[in-house]
């Protein structure tokens, strides 16, 4: 643990008594937590010594709280770049040195927590030339009437939208988009659209997975892991559909380039287009996919039917 480097266990003297018992721990000025000496004093050989394990539960509390993540440069809709921001997380070894000097001599009564930058992988420069060529691209159709199924295939798309894979990097599907449920704004989507069966909430998000996997295909990336349902579905031609379920199958797939690529997702009206850029000097190998039908997905109502009916065994190239 950190605290070994510093100094394990430290003896307080007899002058603790003199010591002001209470620490408040400031953000950035503002009270974040606030502790008392008396809690971690531990009692050794008649003198008072540091709780070590108390400290050290403290330090994660508190880097916890302080923690800001990196945010990545992105491209707004007008394909303008929206500015990276720093991340930030506690600087735990500089923390505990200052949080000895408040149990030892009563440094003072406020300890402001140290905050170390994190850098994000990408920023405005490196954006700059990941945007300069779109490798792959794939238009799919839906019936933006239906409400709830629309509602759920915006939220899928902005969660892919923005996206970089490094270079031997996978991309998951379920790993990016993360449990589709009601809290983070999905809907049930009871419908079936000629053979597709939806999951209940967050029904309609095969077709952005589908969407993707026929891009990236495109693009030249490596399938790792595609199932496809048991029946076709009607956005994509036969045997170019990529199910997914939180509970199932994912979609996955790895950035064999030299160089990063930048996802793309943008749902208007009833158009979802993922888009798959990089830089100029990626040597992009490419390959032929058929192009979806511009025809409406038939709809008719769900029989109460939840799972989705797929394949299990995985399509992988």
């Amino acid at each position: 643990m950190i605290l070994r480097g510093i100094a394990g266990l430290l003896v307080l003297g007899g002058q603790i008594a003199t010591l002001p018992e209470q620490l408040t721990i400031t953000q950035e000025g503002t009270p974040v937590a606030q502790v008392r000496r008396s809690d971690y004093g531990l009692p050794a050989m008649g003198s008072p010594v540091v709780n070590t394990d108390r400290l050290n539960r403290l330090v994660d509390q508190i880097d916890k709280i302080v923690y800001r993540p990196p945010v990545n440069a992105s491209l707004d809709a007008g394909m303008g770049i929206v500015p990276e921001r720093m991340g930030y997380k506690l600087d735990r070894r500089v923390f505990s040195q200052r949080f000895f000097g408040f149990m030892v001599v009563g440094d003072a009564a406020t300890l402001e927590a140290p905050q170390r930058a994190i850098y994000p992988k990408v920023d405005s420069e490196l954006l700059s030339t990941l945007k300069e060529k779109m490798i792959g691209q794939y238009t799919t159709y839906f019936n933006s009437s239906n409400k709830n199924r629309s509602n759920n295939i915006v939220l899928a798309a902005k969660a892919i939208n923005n996206q970089y894979v490094f270079p031997g990097e996978t991309f998951s599907f379920n790993r990016t988009v993360g449990i589709r449920s009601a809290e983070k704004g999905y809907t049930n989507a009871k419908i079936i659209v000629r053979g597709e069966v939806s999951e209940g909430i967050g029904g309609g998000i095969c077709q952005i997975s589908s969407t993707l996997y026929n891009a990236v295909d495109r693009a030249g990336m490596e399938i790792v892991q595609r199932y496809s349902h048991s029946r076709n579905v009607p956005y994509v031609p036969p045997g170019r559909d990529a199910t997914v379920s939180w509970y199932g199958p994912d979609f996955v797939f790895q950035n064999k380039y030299n160089v990063p690529i930048l996802i793309r997702a943008v749902v208007f009206g009833g158009v979802v287009s993922v888009q798959v850029f990089s830089s100029e000097t990626v040597n992009a190998k490419k390959r032929d996919v058929p192009s979806a039908s511009k025809r409406l997905p038939e709809e008719v109502p769900a029989d109460g039917e939840r799972d989705v009916n797929r394949d299990t065994s995985p399509k992988t190239r």
